[in-house]
């Protein structure tokens, strides 16, 4: 079974919510995370990893609409 872990999402709809998401070979958690909304991908939020900076960790930062 893969490794996972939650990581915040900061930003957009979803804004101090968390999601679950496996980590690859190497540790590391994907690099986009696709929020749907309501009506699934046409409303989706894109979120990008970052670094947590001084705490440990991640976060995936809003970065605009899918479509």
């Amino acid at each position: 079974m893969a490794a996972s872990v939650e990581i915040p999402l900061a930003g957009g709809a979803a804004d101090g919510q968390t999601v679950t998401v496996e980590l690859d070979s190497n540790g590391r958690p994907p690099l986009t995370h696709h929020h749907l909304g309501e009506r699934g991908l046409a409303e989706a939020d894109i979120y990008e990893l970052e670094s947590a900076g001084d705490r440990d960790g991640w976060l995936y930062r809003w970065r605009g609409r899918a479509a």
